[in-house]
């Protein structure tokens, strides 16, 4: 909601929303919202900013797939003929797997890996190839992605991954341990991590950190059966360094003091930027 209100205000552009599987609910509550936020404005229909489609769990699986190609449609409308930058949300991609699933049974196709439809990477391409971005404008989607029994590997987010520039994964045992944002940094992904485009002291950095919590992970079934003093001097080092990095990346005062002074910076660019002119 905050992203979708900042795009319209901020930056001029539209968003769509494809809610693949939602329930009435959820989607009545973010209309509500939207609503109260501006983005919506039913008096005057051509000045809003956000435009919703929904294929509800009710709803027939020929349905709820064809939800996600037309929220994409209508975002390729957008960028095409208004020439406008857009931002697809489509919540949550795994329904459209599912309903894709369900109509494979209903047209008699041979279940492929873990049941799922034999044209799973073909009907997920056909979705996910068509976002891109062109001359006239650029559609960017951000898509929630359940992870069935928290299997990475399942089929189904495994075909979607492939096609995503960065996934942000959500922990399970991160938030049970009321650790927020509950952010696992070793399963997420990122393409643009590279040295050419974030610099070699940011990569190597970034590379440092994740090797240092991947030790740390692998020695916590140790340190459960020994102990943390049975650890060899470097393994009781390794294992300092990580809490101290999950401590802070997982401090949201930290965070905010983070944003706070990133927005002092930005107001002070802007002035110096305003003083030139």
């Amino acid at each position: 909601m905050e992203l979708i209100n900042n795009i319209a205000k901020a930056h001029g552009g539209v968003s769509v929303f494809g809610g693949v599987g939602e329930q009435t609910h959820e989607g009545n509550d973010l209309y509500m919202e939207m609503k109260e936020s501006g983005v919506i404005n039913e008096k005057n229909i051509e000045e809003s900013k956000v435009a919703l489609v929904y294929g509800q769990m009710n709803e027939p699986p020929g349905a709820r797939m064809r939800v996600g190609l037309t929220a994409l449609t209508m975002a390729e409308y957008f960028r095409d003929v208004n020439k406008q930058d857009v931002l697809l949300f489509i919540d949550n991609i795994f329904r459209f797997v599912q309903a894709g699933s369900e109509v494979s049974a209903l047209l008699g196709r041979m279940p492929f890996a873990v049941g799922y439809q034999p044209t799973l990477s073909t009907e997920m391409g056909s979705l996910q190839e068509r976002i891109a971005s062109t001359k006239k404008g650029s559609i960017t989607s951000i898509q929630a992605v359940y992870v069935p029994a928290d299997d990475l590997t399942d089929p189904a987010p495994a075909t979607t991954f492939a096609h995503l520039d960065a996934t942000t994964v959500l922990s399970r045992g991160l938030a049970s341990r009321g650790i927020y944002p509950a952010v696992d940094p070793l399963d997420s992904t990122k393409t643009m991590l590279q040295p050419r485009i974030v610099g070699n002291e940011h990569y190597e950095t970034a590379q440092r950190v994740k090797e240092t919590l991947q030790r740390y992970k692998e020695l916590q079934d140790i340190i459960a059966i020994l102990g943390l003093d049975e650890l060899l001097e470097e393994d009781r080092l390794t294992v300092a360094r990580a809490t101290k990095l999950r401590v802070s990346y997982h401090n949201c005062s930290l965070w905010q003091k983070f944003l706070l002074v990133l927005q002092e910076s930005m107001l002070l660019l802007r002035k110096l930027l305003g003083d030139f002119n």
